[in-house]
């Protein structure tokens, strides 16, 4: 009986060892492929979740974006993603870009951007009382859109109970599963 009792504990061990290397796979994987589209589209951040409906009609709460970043000028018009930390705040914000103003002499940009559905530009949005945008802080152009598919996103942030429930949930499901 106790070397049959040894070989259940090796097979129950080596069971556990194949999770734990095949989650980790599904990790690696999923972090590859991000990397991989960072590269790919030249944006820090390739997709992001709309979070508001400032840019109603064209984009909803919950659509995904996705984004593209190279050297070509920003021209009005375009719809951008930038990123300029404003009240301690990191959040991407998604406007249509309402005026370029070009420096002849360095070639540099400034970018006055606007929601569609918004009243005002976003010059009350900027961080340091900074009345245009540059192009360090776009993180992309948007080229793609998957409607409502990031209301998963929205949900989690802003219903956190959510989130330690469905994390218990899958934890109860990984342990019963073991038995």
């Amino acid at each position: 009986m106790g070397w049959i009792a040894e070989n259940m504990k090796s097979i129950h061990v080596r069971q556990i060892l194949s999770q734990a290397i095949c989650l980790g796979m599904v990790v690696s994987m999923a972090l590859i492929i991000w990397k991989g589209l960072i590269c790919i589209t030249g944006s820090e951040s390739p997709v992001v979740v709309v979070l508001s409906g400032s840019m109603e009609p064209g984009f909803k709460r919950g659509d995904i974006l996705f984004l593209y970043m190279n050297k070509d000028p920003i021209r009005t018009g375009q719809i951008v993603v930038f990123n300029d930390v404003h009240y301690g705040q990191d959040i991407p914000i998604v406007h249509r870009v309402i005026e370029v103003h070009e420096r002849r002499d360095s070639k540099e940009v400034d970018i006055l951007t606007k929601g569609d559905a918004n009243l005002g530009d976003d010059r009350m949005l900027y961080a340091s009382n900074r009345q245009w945008l540059q192009q360090k802080h776009i993180m992309g152009r948007a080229v793609g859109l998957l409607p409502y598919a990031g209301w998963f996103t929205i949900i989690m942030k802003e219903k956190p109970v959510i989130k330690y429930i469905l994390v218990g949930a899958l934890g109860l499901l990984v342990i019963t599963s073991k038995e």
